[in-house]
C-alpha cells in the first residue's frame, strides 16, 4: 500500500494517517449489529469519540493493525 492508499483520520481537514477505527451506530437509522466506522489519528481519537459518545453511538474503539485483521 502506498502512502496515498494509506487510511487517513476522518477528522475534519486531517490528513493524518489513521491508527484507530472508531465503531458506531445510530440506533434510529442501524440495526443494532450494524457497525460504522470512522478512522482517527493520536490528535483526533479522543474528540471524535467523545463527539459519538455524546450522541450514545460509539460501540468500540479499536487499534486499526487489529480491526484490518478481523
Amino acid at each position: 500500500m502506498s502512502t496515498t492508499d494509506a487510511p487517513i483520520c476522518s477528522a475534519k481537514g486531517c490528513r493524518a494517517a489513521a491508527v484507530w477505527v472508531l465503531a458506531w451506530n445510530n440506533p434510529k437509522l442501524h440495526t443494532p449489529d450494524r457497525r460504522k466506522t470512522w478512522l482517527a489519528c493520536d490528535e483526533h481519537r479522543e474528540y471524535l469519540t467523545q463527539f459519538l459518545d455524546m450522541r450514545g453511538f460509539l460501540k468500540d474503539v479499536v487499534p486499526l493493525d487489529e480491526w484490518t485483521q478481523e
